[in-house]
């Protein structure tokens, strides 16, 4: 009864100097082989409409196209909106704006072509040393959290597109970066099914459609000490007692807790066998597809690769309906998020003091030099430009601090570099304002009031620069 599984392999495509052209030979070579769709990573609103039609086009079949899409679509895709991170959404505890905000993320991302939103994130905030989850998740409370991804879900998968709980069964609790190692997570199995596990909880009952396993080992749970995407214990969890129907699948595969202990294409065959149903991801996708297909009936039992393509085929005939009609009105939902980020903003330290109209400001950017592309750090600037605030060396301070987490970085406090930086500019600065989680503000030193906008999104620093005017 089986077929090839290669449609239940998702190859990443990336935008890179201003084009998906460079990635022409991995599509002709993956839609011929079968896959079941596509990550997109990166490129203008027009460019990754048209790549999605041609992808389709080019198929002759329906494809699940996802994205990261945590922040708004504007997170992946020039020219959509930008919502502030789940953090800044969880402080207000307001879940009409939450569900608003993914209604709007899901509309932008059909525009375009995009079927499938790899969010919300479930995980706890609850490990200050964690390197990756901090802003990513809407809080510390497990009743809290669930509530606010029970509504994201069904802002996006009510209008159209497949929503997606991470990091099953939890990240919140890692002090390492799962991109880079297997982190080892030593709470007792009790305590996670009482606080990580519900938010996922939530998620499942709000009828998500779709979850991601962590490459996180819980050796109090598994004591093979195997990552959660590879074990049979905890994925089998998920669907008894748990009762997740859908999509399970495995983080991106190029993560090196995906790669710790086997190479790709024998770890794919782990994860399906242990209960995964896609594979996100791989650098090798032909290699993985004939290291899959090669397994079943050995390492992948029969019934197991039916179950998944079943599962696969399920999510497709529900959620690949494919582009929208690209009528989304942009201008409304723009200022939809300026706003929301206006409501986000908090002054952690201090109060609002008062800002001359020249001001020069500093940028510590903690997120320098890894491997990643960070956005624009000028917009906070020019925001307050454009509100009437003159940007000159002899004015008044106003340090801006940059330190979102990102995959690779490795580190949750504040570098030594930019400790030392901040210690120079601080002293006399009127203001600072902290691009990043609020913890981070005890690591500030000195008495200047500290605003925190949480990202550094543009989105955030537009709404950083208002409160800074008092425009």
């Amino acid at each position: 009864m089986t077929t090839s599984l290669a449609r239940l392999v998702f190859p990443a495509l990336r935008w890179r100097r201003g084009s998906f052209a460079h990635e022409r030979p991995r599509i002709d070579q993956a839609l011929a082989a079968g896959v079941g769709g596509f990550i997109v990573f990166g490129g203008t609103r027009a460019a990754v409409a048209t790549l999605t039609s041609e992808l389709r086009q080019q198929a002759g079949r329906p494809l699940l196209l996802g994205a990261d899409l945590e922040r708004g679509a504007g997170q992946q895709v020039k020219g959509l909106t930008e919502l502030p991170p789940a953090a800044a959404l969880g402080s207000l505890d307001d879940l009409d704006a939450t569900h608003a905000a993914a209604l709007i993320t899901a509309n932008e991302a059909l525009s375009v072509g995009l079927n499938w939103a790899f969010a919300p994130v479930c995980d706890l905030d609850v490990e200050p040393e964690n390197p990756i989850i901090q802003t990513r998740s809407f809080g510390a409370d497990p009743q809290r959290v669930g509530e606010q991804a029970a509504v994201w879900v069904h802002g996006c998968q009510d209008h159209g597109v497949l929503a997606c709980a991470k990091h099953y069964p939890g990240h919140g609790r890692t002090t390492q970066d799962s991109h880079a190692t297997v982190p080892q997570v030593a709470t007792p199995f009790a305590q996670l099914a009482e606080q990580d596990l519900a938010p996922f909880e939530f998620a499942i009952r709000a009828g998500v459609g779709s979850m991601m396993a962590a490459y996180v080992a819980y050796p109090g749970w598994d004591a093979s000490g195997r990552a959660a995407a590879f074990s049979a214990p905890i994925l089998g969890y998920v669907r008894d007692p748990l009762n997740f129907s859908g999509l399970l699948v495995t983080d991106a595969l190029i993560m090196g807790g995906a790669t710790a202990t086997q190479a790709e294409a024998p770890a794919t065959v782990t994860a399906l066998a242990a209960g995964c149903d896609g594979l996100l991801y791989p650098e090798d996708f032909a290699g993985v597809i004939a290291a899959l297909d090669a397994a079943v009936g050995r390492d992948i039992p029969m019934a197991r690769a039916d179950e998944a393509l079943a599962r696969h085929d399920r999510a497709l005939g529900e959620w690949g309906r494919g582009k929208g009609d690209g009528a989304v009105e942009l201008a409304p939902n723009a200022e939809f998020g300026d706003q929301l980020a206006l409501r986000t903003l908090r002054w952690v330290r201090g109060e609002k003091p008062k800002v001359r109209t020249t001001v020069k400001v500093s940028v510590v950017d903690d997120d320098a030099g890894g491997p990643y592309v960070v956005g624009s750090r000028a917009v906070f600037s020019a925001e307050l430009r454009g509100h009437g605030e003159r940007i000159a060396d002899n004015g008044q301070p106003v340090v801006a601090v940059f330190a979102n987490p990102l995959s690779w970085k490795g580190h949750a406090d504040l570098s030594a570099r930019s400790r030392a930086a901040l210690r120079r500019l601080v002293p006399g600065a009127a203001a600072v304002v902290l691009f990043g989680h609020p913890r981070l503000a005890a690591q500030i030193p000195g008495q200047a009031p500290v605003l925190c906008a949480w990202g550094g999104d543009a989105v955030m620093q537009r709404a950083a620069a208002r409160a800074i005017s008092g425009d």
